[in-house]
């Protein structure tokens, strides 16, 4: 694994090896900024799935958000804004070491990398890896941050409101994952391999895969 504080960029040469060799570029936004405009969408979707989860699990009340009726109320100081701060920060790091957890042996890869930018952290890997492996690693954060903690945390009652506003920042920044996992799931076969090249992706099916290595 390696650390690099800069987005993958595409490789013309290797897009051009991949396609020689069969491989099948998806139909995506050629862009992360596209991408997040596309997935706008969902942010909301992911939003209300988060919300029905902490409601099932441990109620909700907007009195906790601050709003009380047709008013809305926040306290704002700088210690309390610096402590939110660090809080996104350590889910950031969390959300995107979920990510990385999920790469096989990302210790021992030298195709896998992570980061830190200006627009957030990465998670990147160019192992060929299997269609569901590929859906593990773009779902695993929102399911596990935004569902599955609130579930269980809410339930043993430990799920204060800071808690319950990280989970659905989590879900809203979830979006350009699920955004990938919808692409990957209508435009993929089931038994197929999957590659990165930068933000593009690329898949081979098993029968391609069979005939390349009989040549």
């Amino acid at each position: 694994m390696k650390i690099k504080n800069e987005l993958p960029k595409n490789n013309i040469n290797k897009h051009n090896e991949l396609l020689e060799q069969g491989w099948i570029p998806l139909k995506e936004p050629s862009s992360v900024f596209l991408a997040t405009v596309f997935s706008i969408p969902l942010m909301i979707i992911n939003m209300m799935i988060t919300l029905g989860a902490l409601y099932l699990a441990s109620g909700l009340s907007f009195n906790e958000f601050g709003i009380h009726g047709h008013s809305f109320t926040i306290t704002i100081n700088l210690l309390s804004l610096l402590y939110f701060l660090f809080l996104i920060f350590i889910l950031v790091v969390v959300h995107e070491g979920i990510h990385l957890l999920c790469v096989p042996k990302f210790l021992k890869s030298k195709k896998t990398y992570a980061g830190l930018t200006f627009f957030g952290g990465y998670v990147y890997t160019e192992e060929e890896l299997t269609k569901k492996r590929f859906l593990l690693i773009t779902l695993a954060p929102f399911v596990i941050l935004s569902i599955l903690t609130p579930f269980m945390l809410g339930f043993l009652g430990v799920m204060n409101s800071t808690l319950k506003i990280l989970a659905i920042i989590n879900a809203a920044a979830s979006s350009v994952d699920v955004l990938g996992a919808i692409i990957i799931t209508f435009q993929v076969p089931k038994r197929a391999t999957m590659v990165n090249n930068g933000i593009k992706s690329y898949w081979k099916s098993e029968k391609t895969v069979k005939w390349d290595m009989k040549k």
